[in-house]
């Protein structure tokens, strides 16, 4: 430790802004008369796909009746899907939708993991374009399964005009409920992963950068409060795991349940 001093001497705190946000494209031609911007956020998309596809490739390449450890995780994680949202969302009838809802699932806790990666500490997901993306795809099919459940004008008719409410309420509640389907519940999806990433990384960006501003100081109750500061942050770390996870968990379950909401037979 004492040899980094004279190095976290020359260090300066620069708080973290939304400037963090903002990566340059990388210099490259056109191609149609179109300029392709390759940056940093771009990259992490491709890195995402390629673990996510990587890490089931080897996993079940051969897959044995005795599975080994990667084997075993990933059977876990398809087990936990399986469980908690497809069948606890939807019941039998929902494995129709297994596939879909696991891949939101792991493609969205691979694209946040980034976040924990050092080096990298930056999940795709910070950026509001890709939740929007995840949250058109869920929109579009729990729609087009209403569509085709109960036919255009009949699912309209569903969401705008829920059984056993008295005539009156409809006044309100029709364009409530049509702006909820249409509008609330992809944009509330978006967001709120969009919103949970951007606080995590400004999380671990302040106590990371205030653990070496405090060291940095070489005064000695700052340095104290650095060891407090940094043993924050490494407790940021495991809860930002969590998060992680949690969130692509509340992804792929509100997706199922939207879905769940327009298999439904109208009552």
């Amino acid at each position: 430790m004492i040899h980094l001093l004279p190095l976290l001497a020359t260090f300066t705190f620069e708080k973290p802004t939304t400037k963090d946000f903002v990566w340059p494209c990388a210099q490259g031609g056109t191609i149609g008369g179109f300029s392709p911007c390759f940056n940093f956020i771009f990259l992490l998309v491709l890195l995402a796909v390629v673990a996510f596809l990587t890490f089931f490739f080897f996993a079940f390449r051969k897959p044995k009746l005795v599975p080994g450890k990667l084997q075993l995780m990933a059977e876990m994680g398809f087990d936990f899907v399986k469980e908690n949202v497809v069948l606890g969302m939807m019941g039998p009838e929902g494995m129709a939708f297994f596939a879909l809802l696991a891949t939101f699932f792991f493609y969205i806790l691979f694209g946040n993991l980034f976040e924990v990666v050092p080096g990298v500490n930056f999940s795709m997901n910070s950026r509001i374009a890709f939740p929007i993306v995840l949250a058109v795809v869920s929109w579009m099919v729990y729609l087009v399964v209403g569509f085709r459940k109960h036919g255009i004008f009949g699912y309209l008719k569903m969401v705008a005009f829920p059984p056993g409410v008295p005539v009156a309420v409809y006044v309100l509640l029709t364009p409530i409920e049509l702006l909820q389907v249409f509008f609330i519940r992809p944009l509330t999806l978006a967001v709120r992963l969009f919103a949970n990433m951007v606080a995590g990384h400004f999380l671990l960006a302040v106590f990371f950068l205030a653990t070496f501003g405090f060291f940095a100081s070489l005064n000695g109750v700052l340095m104290v409060l650095g060891v407090f500061s940094g043993a924050l942050a490494m407790g940021l770390l495991g809860f930002e795991i969590f998060v992680s996870g949690l969130q692509a968990f509340i992804f792929a379950v509100l997706t199922a349940s939207y879905i769940q909401g327009a298999m439904a037979d109208e009552h």
